[in-house]
């Protein structure tokens, strides 16, 4: 075994873990994060022209960001529900949009979105704490 896959997978134990002694709060930074991991890790793929790479991320973000959609409870979040909702909508369209033209300047706006979003979540563990 490299010395990546062993990275890899020492990394992946890790996340593992820290999944497994989560809380639902948690969970979500960690998803928020992923994202935000996903779509850097696209950009990059993009820009050295790795084009398999660059839609395998962007699926990867796409996947998040469908996940964090599903956990929307609409019924208790109300309007706010509803907005994350379409933004969350919008982001994905928009990634599509970057994958399709190569477009760094969309994933930029995703990451940005997505950022903010998880800026608020954060603070929300912060306040609680």
């Amino acid at each position: 075994m490299n010395a990546m896959a062993a990275m890899r997978q020492y990394q992946q134990v890790g996340v593992k873990a820290q999944v497994t002694e989560a809380d639902p709060h948690r969970l979500i930074q960690m998803l928020m994060q992923g994202g935000l991991d996903r779509i850097a890790q696209a950009k990059g793929a993009m820009e050295r022209d790795e084009l398999a790479e660059k839609g395998v991320l962007i699926g990867k973000a796409l996947n998040i960001i469908g996940g964090l959609r599903g956990v929307l409870d609409k019924e208790a979040g109300g309007e706010l529900a509803d907005n994350l909702d379409r933004l969350y909508e919008y982001m994905s369209t928009r990634l599509f949009e970057a994958s399709r033209h190569n477009d760094v300047s969309r994933l930029d706006e995703v990451a940005g979105l997505l950022a903010e979003i998880k800026s608020g979540w954060d603070g929300i563990a912060s306040q609680a704490g």
